[in-house]
């Protein structure tokens, strides 16, 4: 046939008319993927602006000056600078935040044969933003959102490995190696779920045999290499990102075990605390960023305390064994039931407005004018959001285990080993946020969410099953 008679036939009626309706089809997924994004940023677009926190302007100031900053990850630092095009815009960062969270909802959803079209997106971008605090830091310039989306990242990656595309998996990939190299607690979060998946592997069991550490294991290795690498090519100083020891110190303060140590031992040689020990704070918050703080004296953040902090840590823990496993317990207790949203959302972040101020007034600006600057993000707004998100949150994870054993027991061996997979998530995020720092609604909020989003995929995965759904084919 020639090419003139081919190409007509390219715009007949019917093949117009065919495409267009397809079209007219799309329109209302598109609407729902853009409200879908729009939940997850509704708290930024109602500030006016993205959503910040104390230690925003430092991960700005990591990429501006190159330089490690105890705390703060360089990593996250180039993420906002990529993301916002070089600094021109901070809408940008908390954007690319929230379409990464649509399309693992997405894949978990698909992946555990559930309905993962924009309908279903749909509804669960609404169910997580009206009963849990997701958007807040979805839209917020901090890496906290990126945690709970290491964690999905990782379960799909051992989990559902055949299930993803081969685009896909580079991409959760990535998306797994950025949560990692944002924040420590999170690259120690991955190490002990990789602990988790090794154990869901060797188990004699066969309904978690298609567990694959390949993926996630290469993955993590990855983080843990590149992490000082790259840190030593970009700013001359290798190793990971500091800080870590100093906040394990503000927690033995904060639960009197250091306070004892100093009252019973003191004085020791090359200890410059013992005499500042009369000062010393009764929490870790006030010893890490109080102004009148014995750290400020030993030199603070940018000083040279880690040493003696360090040697302080490990003499105090080895005084008091007993003491030390005992606050561990209850610390971790402690953060796993402290899950409300809006921790310091309400107060002035002096450090971050002035570090924009300072070198980039082009974004200082529009930050000003957000509401948030201007005092109205305020403790009430958080206290009446709180009255869902918190007992949304402890209710739906005193129910992840009952979950799990119902799930088996219904031919749902995915949907059950997802449930623990999250609850032992919490768990050990409540233990390296709780004990080895301290206690804040922050470190569980962040990623309490995983819990109602396990308990809506079976509510779901039940209606199904009373419909005569499709079940998984193959066991899991």
């Amino acid at each position: 046939m020639s090419q003139s008679k081919i190409v007509p036939s390219l715009f007949t009626l019917p093949t117009i008319t065919s495409r267009l309706f397809r079209g007219i089809a799309a329109v209302p997924g598109i609407i729902l993927l853009i409200a879908s994004l729009a939940l997850l940023l509704a708290p930024a677009l109602w500030n006016g602006h993205a959503l910040t926190f104390y230690d925003t302007g430092g991960y700005v100031e990591a990429v501006l000056e190159m330089h490690l900053v105890p705390g703060r990850s360089l990593f996250y630092g180039l993420f906002l600078w990529a993301a916002s095009l070089g600094w021109q815009s901070l809408w940008g960062p908390i954007v690319v935040q929230s379409l990464a969270t649509l399309w693992l909802l997405h894949l978990l959803l698909r992946c555990h044969n559930l309905s993962a079209g924009p309908r279903s997106l749909a509804l669960f971008a609404s169910g997580l933003a009206c009963l849990t605090g997701i958007s807040w830091y979805a839209g917020q310039l901090m890496p906290d959102i990126l945690v709970p989306l290491a964690v999905l990242a990782l379960w799909l990656l051992g989990a559902h490995w055949p299930r993803l595309g081969r685009m896909e998996r580079t991409g959760v990939a990535l998306l797994t190696l950025l949560g990692l190299l944002s924040h420590m607690s999170c690259l120690a979060l991955a190490l002990g779920l990789i602990l988790v998946m090794l154990a869901a592997k060797v188990q004699p069991y066969r309904w978690m045999s298609a567990m694959r550490l390949g993926p996630p294991l290469a993955v993590v290795v990855a983080g843990l290499l590149l992490m000082p690498l790259v840190h030593l090519v970009l700013t001359g100083t290798g190793g990971y990102t500091p800080g870590g020891p100093t906040f394990l110190f503000g927690r033995l303060v904060q639960d009197g075990i250091m306070h004892r140590y100093l009252a019973e031992y003191c004085p020791v040689p090359g200890v410059k605390l013992c005499d500042l020990r009369h000062r010393l704070p009764a929490t870790a918050d006030d010893f890490l960023w109080n102004g009148g703080s014995p750290f400020q004296d030993l030199g603070g953040w940018k000083g040279n305390a880690e040493p003696e902090l360090q040697q302080l840590t490990w003499a105090a823990v080895t005084a008091y064994p007993g003491m030390t496993i005992w606050t561990t317990i209850r610390s971790t207790a402690q953060q796993m039931v402290k899950v409300a949203t809006g921790d310091a959302l309400d107060e002035s972040h002096s450090d971050t407005r002035g570090i924009l101020y300072k070198d980039l007034p082009a974004l200082a600006r529009p930050l000003f004018e957000a509401r948030q600057q201007n005092g109205q993000l305020t403790r009430n707004l958080f206290d009446r959001l709180n009255l869902v998100h918190v007992p949304v949150a402890l209710l739906s994870v005193l129910g992840l285990l009952p979950a799990a054993l119902w799930s088996w027991r219904n031919g749902r061996p995915d949907l059950a080993a997802l449930a623990l997979f999250v609850f032992l998530t919490l768990l050990g995020n409540a233990f390296i946020c709780g004990a080895l720092s301290n206690p804040h609604n922050r470190y569980q909020s962040r990623l309490v969410w995983l819990a109602p989003l396990v308990a809506g995929m079976i509510i779901v995965a039940c209606r199904e099953r009373l419909r005569g759904g499709v079940r998984p084919d193959r066991p899991f």
